[in-house]
């Protein structure tokens, strides 16, 4: 497994993540599926004009979000691109086969030239569960089977293997091998359990943090830490993804930001019972220590600073498509992002390092 491109605490680096959400047009539809993953395409593009180092897609099964396939979409992007790395934001592996997962990202990582990752976790969403004829009863079960077997997969040598969902392997084997590995993390939403998971195999961490303040975080990057050292791995990378926007103004970027967060998480809310998404909310996500990384280059770049130092990141992944958040201000926050925040956050992190 190669981890060398992924950035140390000392030189992060820095991402974005899309779930290809599907954006409005400037008459206030929504966009198509096939608009939506152009659009995903234009702006992973974007983001390697402007010198980004990661993009990242999530799977999701539901309307709201237009991919459910993203080796394929990035598979795309690999062909429009040199440099940016490829990976996902979360493959929900719960609900897919290991074996096909290790394929198709191996094939992936042949075609972008090595630059393909896979973040694995078990995903905030859980329509592919019935969708794919599984039982929510063994959630857990499920995705602590497969990733065993994906990690055995991950040696690219003959594997033997048995567990509960599947027949066993006797000496199995996932082709097309990769020329120096494939990169993978561990996707957690803040449980021990899923940390400690993560440092057992050696794998690097991806926080996601969309609630709270990233602070909260700390003491999880600590177990992570002491349990890698518990496990006999040495040092993993840690990333943090975090929603936001970016504008030329702090009040530019909220204006545009809240209706569109506000819809998305009040929708999502109804469906699990919780109440609508309030301005207040909004106002404490964006404040200096919220999961919100929302305004001004200089605010955002001062709020992300501050993460990486806190959480001792590796990489940033900026979630930077915001429910129906219309395609013109996403690829405005991504130039935002690539050609003034990263390098004022590379100035604040070299200023406090001296």
């Amino acid at each position: 497994m190669n981890l060398e491109p992924l950035g140390t605490p000392e030189a992060p680096t820095f991402g974005l993540d899309t779930f290809g959400d599907v954006a409005l047009h400037p008459d206030g539809t929504a966009v198509s599926h096939p608009e939506a993953i152009g659009q995903v395409v234009a702006e992973a593009v974007v983001a390697e004009q402007v010198g980004l180092d990661f993009f990242g897609i999530g799977e999701h099964h539901r309307p709201d979000f237009s991919v459910s396939s993203p080796d394929v979409v990035l598979a795309a992007i690999a062909g429009q691109t040199s440099r940016l790395r490829l990976g996902t934001s979360v493959t929900v592996l719960s609900s897919d086969d290991p074996i096909r997962v290790f394929q198709r990202f191996s094939t992936l990582d042949a075609v972008s030239g090595g630059r393909a990752e896979v973040t694995l976790g078990r995903g905030s969403f859980t329509e592919s569960f019935p969708l794919f004829g599984l039982s929510l009863d063994d959630y857990e079960t499920l995705f602590s089977e497969k990733l065993d077997l994906f990690t055995q997969l991950l040696q690219e040598r003959p594997v033997t293997w048995e567990g509960t969902f599947r027949p066993p392997l006797v000496a199995g084997q996932a082709f097309p091998r990769t020329a120096h590995g494939l990169t993978a993390w561990i996707g957690v939403g803040g449980t021990p359990e899923s940390v400690v998971r993560a440092a057992s195999y050696g794998l690097p961490l991806v926080v996601a943090v969309i609630g709270g303040s990233p602070a909260r975080f700390e003491p999880l990057v600590d177990l992570y830490h002491r349990a890698l050292e518990h496990y006999g791995h040495g040092t993993r990378p840690i990333s943090m993804h975090s929603p936001g926007h970016v504008a030329v103004t702090d009040e530019q970027a909220r204006e545009e930001m809240y209706p569109h967060q506000a819809a998305a998480f009040t929708k999502i809310g109804a469906e699990r019972g919780w109440p609508p998404y309030t301005p207040e909310q909004f106002d404490d996500g964006a404040g200096p220590t919220g999961s919100l990384f929302v305004g001004s280059p200089e605010t955002v770049a001062t709020k992300i600073a501050w993460a990486i130092r806190t959480l001792g990141l590796s990489r940033f992944q900026l979630k930077y498509a915001v429910g129906t958040l219309p395609h013109e201000q996403r690829l405005s926050s991504i130039r935002l992002y690539g050609e003034e925040v990263v390098p004022r956050v590379r100035e604040l992190l070299a200023r406090r390092a001296d």
